[in-house]
């Protein structure tokens, strides 16, 4: 486990010689998680009713894609509706990493207890669908970058990419994460 996990990722996966399918970083699962936990606290039910994911780098550029986020199968503007809730603002969720670093200085439990979970995902008898960081093919039009989309993980690794529809606006945004991490890979000499 290393930051930046993203880079860390993308150089194991280049000089490894492994299958890029037993290559995958935690990425943003951790992220993917406190959301999916504060998402849980808002609106009063189980994680396990909660799909929403963390996108891009593991860094300043991750993002939600909003669109994708459900309870219960419904919208995030559904489920508000069918619970006669107000709408209230979800998006400073975004940085709760960057919340926990500058209270505590740190994250590393947090990092323990999601790289556990990750390997118990990988150990178990059927694919689970998470985001962490793995190497990208062309999907969403990034190109030979590692960073968090979904992808299903399970036994042997990395099954696929999960290739969920996204905005126009979000898939921005992805973009802009594969070019910041594509800035910082160009001054690696791999």
């Amino acid at each position: 486990v290393s930051n930046p996990c993203d880079v860390m990722t993308y150089a194991f996966a280049k000089l490894s010689g492994l299958p890029e399918n037993q290559i995958l970083g935690s990425g943003t699962a951790l992220d993917m998680a406190r959301l999916r936990c504060r998402l849980s606290q808002h609106y009063g039910v189980s994680e396990k009713n909660i799909h929403a994911y963390v996108f891009g780098e593991h860094g300043d550029t991750s993002f939600v894609p909003w669109s994708r986020a459900f309870v219960a199968g419904a919208t995030l503007d559904e489920f508000d509706k069918i619970v006669h809730e107000d709408q209230k603002d979800l998006q400073p969720l975004d940085r709760e990493g960057s919340t926990v670093i500058a209270k505590k200085g740190a994250t590393f439990y947090a990092v323990a207890v999601s790289v556990c979970r990750l390997c118990s995902l990988l150990l178990a008898a059927s694919d689970t669908i998470v985001s962490v960081s793995t190497m990208l093919h062309g999907e969403y039009g990034v190109e030979d970058v590692c960073l968090s989309t979904m992808a299903s993980i399970g036994p042997e690794g990395v099954k696929r990419i999960v290739r969920v529809p996204l905005t126009e606006e979000e898939t921005e945004k992805l973009h802009a994460s594969a070019n910041a991490l594509n800035d910082v890979i160009a001054q690696i000499d791999l």
